[in-house]
């Protein structure tokens, strides 16, 4: 009886080794997306920050004159009458409101300002790993980990759809925090998946 070739010994070591892939598979530290909770310094009331090239609307009650429309700078600051330079990138659209009250206390007697965001400049993330379209990508506000998939292609026939991670820099961390997804949850009408919304400087990962 013939011994088996030396190239037919490779083939099924790898063959082996491709059908112990899956059972090996080590994801590294990461929290499910149920599991996972903001920092206490962005659990307000509005959710949304203040970006610069953003448009506000500023409206001080009874006080047409102060009231304005505009843009936040590149400096990440805006410009009203009496106030001059208020810092506006970065605050949710109720924190802006109530600092704005604070400083026009000695100017406007019971000031009552509402901020509201007109138009809001894309979402800026990255998607990478086991998608078509590889890439930085440009969301609208509110877009979510489907929205990005979408974007990016889809999943190649390598994806594994149980293996979908965000990675999102966060205060106090020195590495980003790893956020676990699959694609069912995504789908579904519960939990945190479907509702959890992507922030600028995110990086989406499919492995």
């Amino acid at each position: 009886m013939s011994l088996p070739s030396r190239n037919s010994l490779r083939r099924w070591s790898l063959l082996a080794t491709l059908l112990l892939l899956p059972a090996c598979y080590k994801p590294g530290r990461f929290v499910w997306v149920d599991d996972y909770r903001e920092p206490q310094t962005q659990q307000q009331d509005d959710s949304y920050l203040i970006r610069r090239g953003d448009v506000l609307n500023v409206n001080v009650w009874n006080q047409r004159d102060i009231s304005s429309r505009l843009r936040v700078r590149d400096d990440g600051r805006i410009s009203l009458p009496l106030l001059n330079d208020v810092d506006a990138a970065g605050m949710t659209p109720a924190a802006l409101a109530r600092a704005m009250e604070q400083k026009l206390k000695d100017l406007v007697a019971n000031p009552v300002v509402t901020v509201i965001v007109d138009e809001a400049q894309p979402i800026k993330i990255a998607v990478l790993g086991e998608v078509r379209n590889p890439g930085k990508k440009l969301l609208d506000s509110g877009s979510g980990p489907l929205q990005a998939l979408s974007e990016a292609g889809g999943f190649t026939d390598y994806a594994r759809d149980d293996a979908i991670y965000v990675l999102r820099k966060e205060p106090g961390y020195a590495t980003p925090v790893r956020i676990r997804f699959t694609y069912e949850a995504l789908t579904r009408s519960e939990g945190s998946a479907p509702t959890f919304r992507l922030k600028t400087g995110d990086v989406m990962v499919v492995e």
